[in-house]
């Protein structure tokens, strides 16, 4: 019988490991697919990403792959249309994490079905990381983009899957570079267009900071069949209060040009893809107030914020300083 005290570090980590779940994500190599991956491992959780076989010779990927051998993650070859490949990852592991992309999101009924039939997993996270789509106001094309995740929470549900739903609002790293200006690279000097009165508060959270709470959520009780929502207190922000913080910044007024909900609703039916769905979107936030139009209530709900309050998230505020 081994003391105690024979155990060496390194068998210490294994055995932390060990009580980790293992997690295999699908749609890993996308936009904030990568950055969970990369929470997740340095997290210490066994980590797998599904891939195929093209994608690790694919130049633009091939540099996010090697960044994950790099923090130790394990690569699977498999297909979310494979459903053999899909089933036999799924068993391996504890937890599935959905990141894949809008045009896949429908398809993610092939992960539910492959999730039910390995029978293994403790939890699933469909691919969400945005508005909470049972609350929206939207109008079309982001009404249906909102309904098809909607409906894959209807199935995971009606399946007995367990689940989280992560909303974590808008990416940072979408929205702050250009000050939410459809095509423009960096935040405006001079002018800038407003949706609606600019006074409903919307949420902006830095896609490391995602990965981390989400992350975190993962082994914890408090937040099974519940959605967790990311409303760090230092980055609630109406479209008003972030024209205001980037004037300060630069010691500079801009004129402000603020588009009626009646101009923004013609505006989107005029518009092609990707700049209808752009608008829709910014409707739905800026205009409806979609992030933070309800309360949050402990039947369906949890807050990250609050539940982790140690992990230092990155501010609006601070985030907006590089663009000076």
């Amino acid at each position: 019988m081994h003391s105690l005290h024979s155990f060496s570090l390194s068998g210490w980590k294994t055995i932390q490991m060990a009580s980790k779940s293992k997690i295999l994500f699908i749609g890993g190599t996308g936009y904030i697919g990568k950055f969970i991956v990369e929470a997740s491992a340095k997290a210490g959780h066994p980590t797998y990403v599904l891939v195929r076989e093209s994608t690790v010779s694919n130049p633009v990927k091939a540099k996010i792959i090697e960044n994950f051998k790099n923090v130790g993650v394990n690569l699977v070859f498999g297909d979310l249309y494979d459903h053999e490949s899909l089933v036999k990852a799924i068993k391996e592991v504890d937890v599935v994490i959905s990141t894949v992309g809008h045009a896949a999101l429908a398809d993610q009924v092939k992960i539910i079905a492959a999730i039910k039939e390995a029978g293994t997993v403790k939890r699933f996270f469909p691919s969400e990381f945005g508005n909470d789509v049972d609350r929206v106001h939207a109008v079309e094309p982001a009404k249906s983009a909102f309904g098809v995740k909607a409906h894959i929470r209807r199935t995971v549900e009606a399946e007995g899957i367990p689940y989280t739903y992560v909303s974590s609002n808008f990416f940072a790293g979408y929205f702050l570079p250009n000050l939410s200006q459809p095509g423009a690279t960096t935040p405006p000097r001079d002018k800038v267009v407003i949706l609606g009165d600019g006074n409903p508060k919307a949420i902006f959270n830095v896609e490391e900071d995602i990965a981390t709470y989400t992350i975190r959520a993962v082994d914890d009780p408090r937040t099974l069949n519940k959605v967790l929502y990311l409303r760090p207190h230092a980055n609630i922000y109406s479209f008003n209060e972030l024209v205001s913080l980037w004037e300060k910044k630069i010691g500079k007024t801009l004129e402000r040009i603020y588009v009626p909900e009646e101009q923004l609703l013609k505006n989107i039916q005029e518009a092609t893809r990707p700049l209808n769905v752009i608008l829709s979107i910014g409707h739905s936030v800026f205009v409806k107030g979609d992030h933070t139009n309800f309360e949050i209530d402990p039947s369906f709900g949890v807050e990250a914020s609050a539940l982790y309050p140690d992990v230092k998230y990155t501010t609006v505020d601070e985030y907006l300083n590089q663009f000076v």
